[in-house]
């Protein structure tokens, strides 16, 4: 058999016929699992800027890859023109959250899953993904890390600071210290005991502390 023939083989030339039922509930089901995605999203969303269209974005993906892996798997050919045409695709959008990326994947998975055919899996699986993403993101954690900027008058309100902030909390550390004539810059890494900031206002009425500033690590401002 040479090269020709087996391009010009029967198996290449196989359509696999897809009802226009099962279409319609694959895609159906890719737009309800779609949006459960963005739900969960919205809920889990930790970040500055709350982007809407990347919600948007997870639905349709998952619809779109819902209808490419049922091209995909109807024709041999067309799978292999599909996978050509996929390959010089570029995406150049920044991600800016690490948890951007796995529900990127997820809305794939779902998309690939369920032209597969295998629903209860596309659907149980989200589930469970979209519980687990609930419960573990959305748990506070008192413990927290927090920079404290102090800036001070001179080495006896510094220590008086840092007494009353190790009062305070759980962990104290100096990440680092400026110091200038008749001024101290001080930023300290800490550990809340609990849920409450309301220290730093106390702090910042000690004697010798000009100014008293508290930062969290994961972008957001408190102050």
């Amino acid at each position: 058999m040479t090269f020709n023939d087996i391009f010009k083989s029967s198996f290449l030339e196989n359509v696999t016929s897809i009802s226009i039922l099962d279409m319609a509930i694959a895609m159906v089901l890719a737009f309800a699992i779609g949006m459960f995605i963005f739900l969960v999203y919205k809920k889990t969303y930790q970040g500055v800027m709350y982007s809407s269209s990347f919600g948007v974005t997870l639905v349709a993906l998952s619809m779109i890859t819902t209808l490419v892996i049922l091209a995909v798997t109807s024709n041999v050919v067309l799978s292999l023109g599909m996978v050509g045409a996929l390959s010089i695709v570029r995406f150049r959008a920044a991600i800016k959250e690490p948890l951007d990326i796995a529900f990127l994947f997820w809305s794939i998975a779902v998309g690939i899953v369920l032209a597969a055919g295998l629903i209860p899996l596309a659907v149980f699986g989200s589930i469970i993904i979209g519980v687990i993403l609930l419960v573990f993101v959305n748990k506070k954690s008192y413990l927290m890390p927090y920079i404290v900027v102090i800036n001070c008058t001179g080495h006896e309100a510094e220590v008086k600071a840092s007494d009353y902030i190790k009062s305070k909390v759980e962990r104290f550390v100096v990440k680092s210290k400026s110091a200038q004539k008749g001024n101290l810059e001080l930023n300290i890494e800490v550990r809340l005991k609990e849920d409450n900031t309301d220290f730093i206002n106390e702090l910042s009425d000690l004697d010798g502390i000009n100014s008293a500033v508290l930062v969290s690590y994961n972008g957001e401002y408190m102050g």
